[in-house]
């Protein structure tokens, strides 16, 4: 049986979001795991790994990518949370900019710069979107694609891990935002933690799937 290593990381408490449902997420995934598709099952055991995000600019990198350097994942499904999404939200690219509007934890508040002035102005996901967006709507998960992931510490994580992706063979890596957590069932503000975790969850198995048996290179 194949095992297929999945590094999951989510932000740490900022602010003033009471939950924020990418560390959430991460913790659910660790301990409930992720049961792979019924192609996959019997071919493949997944193994999920999660790891707690400082949101900030200067040790949000450094932080994931030493779990990724323990681990060795096959893998890496980055999380965050986009307070002002309706739906989970599937990130189609990182453009190599920072401008950020507030600052990080540690204070830091960089305007107008490149995350790296040698890098290209943007990395495309390596995840099979199109058949993830297919699956959450099977499963009447709210989402969409999103060619905007901010220019804060997401957009920054996002884009340091698919340029280190680009040096990977088979490796695959992409973001996905949750939106804020809808405590008392509140129509339009946001999706249930369950949900979330049921999304992560379907991300994984897709992108399992695709890996063991690719059939479009379609984003």
């Amino acid at each position: 049986m194949q095992e297929f290593n999945v590094v999951i990381s989510g932000f740490d408490h900022y602010e003033d979001t009471s939950i924020n449902p990418s560390a959430e997420v991460c913790a659910a995934l660790e301990s409930r795991g992720v049961e792979p598709s019924e192609d996959s099952a019997g071919d493949v055991r997944i193994n999920v790994t999660s790891v707690l995000i400082p949101l900030s600019f200067q040790n949000a990198w450094p932080t994931l990518h030493e779990t990724i350097e323990r681990v060795h994942p096959d893998m890496v499904l980055a999380t965050g949370l986009k307070t002002h999404a309706h739906s989970v939200a599937l990130e189609r690219c990182a453009t190599n900019l920072i401008d950020a509007t507030r600052p990080d934890a540690d204070n830091i508040q960089p305007r107008r710069a490149s995350i790296d002035p040698d890098g290209p102005a943007a990395y495309w996901t390596r995840l099979p979107l199109r058949t993830i967006l297919h699956d959450f709507s099977d499963q009447n998960i709210p989402a969409t694609l999103s060619s905007d992931a901010g220019t804060f510490v997401c957009n920054s994580l996002f884009y340091r891990l698919l340029d280190w992706n680009s040096t990977q063979s088979t490796a695959l890596s992409g973001f996905l935002s949750f939106p804020k957590v809808n405590e008392g069932g509140k129509y339009g503000s946001g999706l249930s933690l369950d949900q979330m975790v049921a999304a992560a969850q379907d991300v994984i198995r897709a992108t399992v799937d695709y890996a063991i048996r690719p059939v479009s290179d379609e984003i």
